[in-house]
C-alpha cells in the first residue's frame, strides 16, 4: 500500500480541531486514503494520528508506525501472547519481524527468530533468545514446539507448521490466502491448534500509537532502518523493497 505510514509537522488545522496545533510533530497511518508519499497530507483528527515522542526522529516514527503496529495486532490482539510462552518469528529481520521480536520479548515470551545467516546478529541484537538460519535448518523438523508461530513474511503454511505447534498453539500469517482462510474456519471449530489472520491496518487507533511511543521512550523498542531514499527516488525504494532482502524498514524522506 502506497504511503500508508508517515510522520511530519502539523502545518495547518481547521477551526474545529481540538487535539492538535500548528507545529505539532506527529506520526500516523492512513490505511483508507494512503497519500503518505507527498509533502502534505490531510487527515481528520480522530484518525490514528498522535504527537510523537520528542526522542523519536521522523524516520524512526514512520518506521515504527509500519511493522510495529502490525506485529502488535497479531501478537497481542490475535495470539494473546503471554509471558513464558515459546514464540517463533519467521522472517524475523523483515519490516514486521524486527518489531515482532521486540514485542514478544516485552511481553515476556521466549523468542526464537528465523532469518538468513546474514541477519542473525541483527535479530539477536533485538532480543531473540535464539536464531535459526533457515538456509541451514528447517525449524519444523527440530522437534521443538511453540505456543505461537508468527510468519511475518507469509512464506509458510499452517499445514507445514502444525507439527511444530503445541496442542493449543496458534499459527499466524501476514499474507491472506484461500488456504489460510479455510484453515481459520476449520480450526475455529475446535479447541486444538489454531490458524489465525488479522487485518492489522484496519484496526489501528491512537492508543496503539501512543503505546509504541511509550515503548520507544522506555528503551523497549528501537527502529530498524535499512535504507533511506529521497521522494524523487520513491520508485527505486519500492524496487529495493520488492527484492525481499531489506532489513527492517525502508524510509522515503520528503524534505532535507
Amino acid at each position: 500500500m502506497l504511503g500508508t505510514e508517515f510522520a511530519g509537522e502539523v502545518e495547518a488545522i481547521s477551526k474545529d480541531v481540538k487535539l492538535f496545533k500548528k507545529g505539532d510533530q506527529v506520526f500516523a497511518i492512513s490505511p483508507d486514503t494512503f497519500g503518505g508519499h507527498a509533502e502534505y497530507k490531510c487527515l481528520p483528527e480522530d484518525k490514528p494520528i498522535v504527537v510523537k515522542s520528542p526522542n523519536m526522529t521522523y524516520e524512526e516514527a514512520a518506521s515504527i508506525c509500519d511493522g510495529a503496529l502490525t506485529a502488535l495486532t497479531f501478537l497481542r490482539d490475535t495470539a494473546h501472547i503471554k509471558s513464558g510462552q515459546k514464540v517463533l518469528i519467521k522472517g524475523a529481520s523483515g519490516a514486521v519481524g524486527v518489531y515482532a521480536v521486540q514485542l514478544a520479548k516485552y511481553y515476556g515470551a521466549e523468542v526464537k527468530g528465523v532469518c538468513s545467516g546474514a541477519n542473525v546478529a541483527l535479530v539477536k541484537s533485538l532480543g531473540a533468545d535464539k536464531v535459526i538460519d533457515y538456509t541451514q535448518t528447517d525449524f519444523t523438523k527440530t522437534g521443538q514446539k511453540y505456543d505461537v508461530i508468527f510468519d511475518a513474511v507469509g512464506k509458510s503454511s499452517f499445514s507445514n507448521c502444525k507439527s511444530a505447534l503445541t496442542q493449543q498453539g496458534s499459527y499466524l500469517t501476514t499474507v491472506p490466502s484461500l488456504a489460510i482462510i479455510r484453515q481459520i474456519l476449520l480450526t475455529s471449530l475446535g479447541r486444538g491448534k489454531k490458524a489465525k489472520f488479522a487485518t492489522a491496518s484496519l484496526v489501528q487507533n491512537k492508543d496503539n500509537l501512543n503505546f509504541l511511543n511509550e515503548l520507544f521512550d522506555a528503551g523497549k523498542m528501537k527502529a530498524v532502518i535499512d535504507r533511506r531514499y529521497p521522494l524523487a527516488q520513491v520508485a527505486e525504494a519500492h524496487r529495493y523493497v520488492d527484492t525481499g532482502r531489506k532489513k527492517g524498514n525502508v524510509v522515503v524522506t520528503v524534505l532535507g
